[in-house]
């Protein structure tokens, strides 16, 4: 499974943290920048790291900002992106399970390096259950088609 990583200059030194955790673990990415703590426009970070994933180069993402909500709702305007911000373990697990989201938001300012990690760990590793929730994420694909 190839990722696509991104952050803006908040989220710099996580997404830095998350890329030595996936080169460990031996996970493919993309790393679709920032490269240093220059200020950059998460929205800018966010398009560009999730049209990896639309164009199929890569299967989901991970972008990092201070907060995540930003670059979650920047990243959730690109079509057939589910984005969700995270920053307890249930709700990563549990956005995978049901929702089927394809990026992980993650707050520097917000979560240690140390928890980040675990949800990235629950959010690479957690497949979508289907069932009754593939309906569900239909009805978001739909509202996201009429717009």
């Amino acid at each position: 499974m190839k990722i696509a990583i991104g952050s803006d200059h908040a989220g710099f030194p996580l997404k830095e943290e998350i890329r030595k955790y996936l080169d460990e673990k031996g996970v493919e990415y993309v790393d679709c920048g920032v490269y240093d703590a220059s200020s950059a426009d998460y929205p800018v970070q966010a398009k560009n790291t999730c049209e990896k994933i639309t164009s199929g180069e890569c299967v989901r993402g991970i972008l990092c900002c201070g907060t995540g909500i930003g670059i979650s709702m920047a990243a959730n305007k690109v079509k057939g992106i589910r984005a969700a911000c995270c920053s307890d373990y249930f709700s990563a697990k549990y956005t995978r399970l049901h929702n089927d989201a394809n990026v992980l938001c993650l707050g520097a300012r917000v979560i240690g390096a140390g928890a980040a990690l675990e949800l990235v760990e629950v959010f690479l590793n957690t497949e979508f259950e289907g069932g009754r929730h593939q309906r569900r994420v239909d009805l978001i694909t739909d509202i996201e088609n009429t717009q």
